[in-house]
């Protein structure tokens, strides 16, 4: 942006007299001596806010510290920038950034980041060790007088560090690393009859990534290197119950890294025409000790690490050409790998293994090649109208993971698998541009996706399922947008995005999603009731529907329980700003949101006749679920009174609501659903109306 002003304002000066060169003089002054802002104040939470507050730290009523930095210092003879930013200082949820640059040679930073993340639930248990890993589960089951409160939540603390060195040339070397710690506890559980616990958290991520680029006239190429490294010290939790009785352990995700090698880049053959390619190389790999608590069978032909090893590649091409002034095309074609080489094993048999084997448990590698491509040319027309067409192809090529251990066992699907997926897409968008009161532009697609044929399951009922990331699918699209400006002070911006998903169901595997439709709906408008009052708002619909079929129960001589559900999530969205400079030295703010979501789940289920598998007239219907209603209402009032040229005081006023009817946690008469029957007795609970008032002030100060 620097360059682009730099740019702008010479091109005018040859056009312009000494009056408004000496205008852009000052603009060149700010970009060369920027603005310097630090404020301090301190706010104030009526109360409590688990909901709203889940991510910025100030879940809690109380006060809270207002610190934020933002320093910019530049040395007019080495040419050399220091910059200080800090957000939220002091608070949980902060980011403090330093950075050093010296112009076209050198430049560093280091930034450290805290995130919080808050459970918006409250938690009534009597499972002592939370927080540990080892936890005991009450038996028999803790009675309500015995449960405590307890308030789950993470923190991520990281730092992150950079240079880039300039060789000159073209030549560019940077390189960052970033050292990230993860803990505390989160909602987890154990055992068929949902027992409760609470997943500790202690782990370290580390991610290095180091890049030498170059960028000539004709040739634009960077490679590197990009690793990552994952630790857990939690690798075994025992989450057993206080008798001792039928000892119960869960596993944590173990030690893992992973190395690229990348280069990607381009090239002009003349300037028309352009060549692109991208190509990377990962080895990812988990070879850690699998960790068995004490007291727990395990096959004894079950290895004792995974030896975990996935190898995926990525190979690209493209080309761009402006064939003629009004014609262009483009044209790219992608091939990715994902080669897993874990060793195919047993990890769990119990007896003697027969065809099928459903007490068998194998591990499955699989590998999938992926080749993509694309297709697409743009026309131009007179008056601002051009129109693009395009075409997408992507195939993928999938092995089918077989256990062949003993003679007679049966592989280890329990989901349907294609050996062959494969997908074409046409699309069209006409779009006209470069009008002074009219933009837009309307894009459709059809996509069509199959493949082979399905191998079948090792049980009946699951070779039923008809999946719906590999399933026969048809996919139209439709995108329109306008920017209209009907007057001088009024802009308006409509946006329309609409999807349509049908899926091929059949008798042969009637559990499936049938079908699903996605709208969203938005309109945004800006306008200038005079040089001192400008108002915005903006409404936006979000819709999603889908018709779902699953098995209710297992077939009977009179027939079988089939579940359908027509699912939909409606979400509507309206906001409006004021913005106003009543004085010379006030300023003033209104913004206002309302956003409720509305979650239904109809359901019916019908009794269907031996041998049947779609409803059929005279079908037993049940009762649907309720539906989940979530409102959000926020208001934002401030004001800011200028003491001094450099020096302002603001005033924020927020109120807040947020309302549910969520009956997740909750049985049909109200009261809070209960971990276990015979043990634990967990309660998980939230306020159904969450209400808080914030009262914050802030002393600014600007400086140069």
């Amino acid at each position: 942006m620097n360059k682009l002003a730099l740019r702008l304002t010479a091109l005018s000066l040859a056009f312009t007299g000494a009056a408004q060169a000496q205008e852009e003089d000052a603009a060149l002054a700010a970009l060369t001596k920027p603005q310097s802002e630090i404020s301090a104040g301190i706010g104030y939470w009526s109360n409590d806010r688990p909901r709203l507050g889940t991510y910025d730290g100030m879940n809690k009523q109380g006060a809270y510290g207002l610190i934020d930095a933002f320093v910019n210092k530049r040395d007019e003879a080495t040419g050399t920038w220091i910059g200080i930013e800090g957000r939220n200082l002091g608070m949980e949820a902060m980011d403090l950034r330093f950075d050093w640059l010296r112009q076209g040679n050198f430049g560093t930073f280091l930034l450290y980041e805290r995130t919080p993340r808050d459970e918006p639930y409250t938690v009534r248990t009597a499972v002592a060790g939370i927080g540990t890993p080892v936890q005991r589960v009450p038996s028999p089951s803790a009675t309500p007088d015995q449960l405590g409160t307890i308030h789950l939540g993470t923190r991520r603390d990281a730092w992150t560090g950079g240079l880039a060195k300039h060789f000159g040339q073209g030549y560019e070397f940077r390189v960052t690393f970033k050292n990230e710690e993860k803990k505390g506890d989160r909602l987890w559980g154990r055992g068929g009859a949902a027992e409760f616990a609470a997943e500790p958290i202690d782990a370290n991520t580390k991610q290095l990534e180091a890049v030498l680029s170059h960028t000539g006239e004709k040739f634009q190429v960077q490679g590197g290197y990009y690793g990552s490294w994952y630790t857990n010290a939690i690798k075994l939790v025992d989450t057993s119950l206080t008798t001792g009785a039928n000892p119960f352990f869960l596993s944590q995700p173990l030690d893992n890294q992973a190395h690229q090698l990348f280069a990607n880049g381009g090239y002009n053959f003349t300037q028309r025409t352009r060549g692109t390619f991208k190509v990377a190389y990962t080895r990812a790999t988990q070879d850690e000790q699998i960790p068995v608590g004490p007291g727990v069978p395990t096959f004894a032909g079950a290895p004792t690490s995974l030896d975990g090893q996935l190898d995926t590649t990525l190979m690209q091409v493209g080309v761009t050409q402006r064939t003629t002034n009004e014609f262009s095309w483009l044209a790219s074609l992608r091939r990715y790998e994902s080669d897993e080489k874990t060793p195919q094993v047993r990890v769990v048999q119990t007896g003697t293994p027969a065809a099928p084997c459903p007490t068998c448990v194998d591990t499955t590698p699989l590998t999938i090649k992926t080749l993509s491509g694309k297709l697409e040319g743009t026309y131009r027309f007179g008056q601002g109208y051009a129109v693009t067409g395009g075409y997408d192809y992507s195939n993928q090529d999938r092995n089918v993971p077989v256990g062949d251990f003993t003679a007679g066992v049966d592989n280890q699907r329990y989901v349907p698998w294609r050996t062959e997926v494969e997908e074409n897409t046409f699309r069209v968008e006409l779009r006209r541009a470069l009008s002074e009161m009219l933009n837009g532009r309307v894009a459709l697609s059809h996509s069509k996706r199959d493949g082979s044929e399905y191998t079948r399951t090792n049980e009946l009922q699951s070779d039923l399922i008809n999946p719906i990331h590999i399933s026969d699918r048809d996919r139209n699209k439709l995108k329109l947008m306008l920017d209209w400006m009907p007057m001088q002070a009024l802009t308006l911006t409509f946006n329309v995005d609409y999807a349509q998903d049908d899926y091929e169901v059949s008798d042969s595997r009637p559990y499936a999603l049938v079908d699903g439709q996605a709208a969203a709906y938005s309109i945004d408008a800006a306008y200038a009731i005079n040089e001192n009052w400008q108002l915005t708002a903006f409404y936006t619909r979000d819709q999603a529907e889908a018709t779902q079929r699953g098995q209710r129960a297992a077939s009977t001589g009179a027939g079988e329980a089939v579940k359908e559900a027509h699912l939909e999530d409606i979400g509507d969205t309206v906001g409006l700003g004021l913005r106003a400079t009543l004085t010379a030295k006030v300023k003033a703010g209104l913004d206002f949101l309302y956003s409720k979501t509305v979650n239904k789940y109809p359901e019916r289920i019908t009794l269907i006749g031996p041998g049947s598998v779609f409803p059929v007239s005279g079908g037993v219907t049940g009762a649907p679920l309720p539906d989940i209603t979530n409102k959000l209402l926020r208001v934002n009032l401030h004001a800011v009174y200028a003491l001094a040229k450099n020096a302002l005081v603001r005033f924020d006023y927020i109120y807040e609501q947020w309302k549910t009817d969520d009956w997740s946690w909750m049985f049909a008469d109200g009261s809070p659903f209960t971990y276990g029957t015979t043990t634990d007795g967990t309660q998980v609970v939230q306020a159904p109306k969450q209400t808080a008032n914030w009262l914050g002030v802030r002393y600014i100060y600007r400086f140069q």
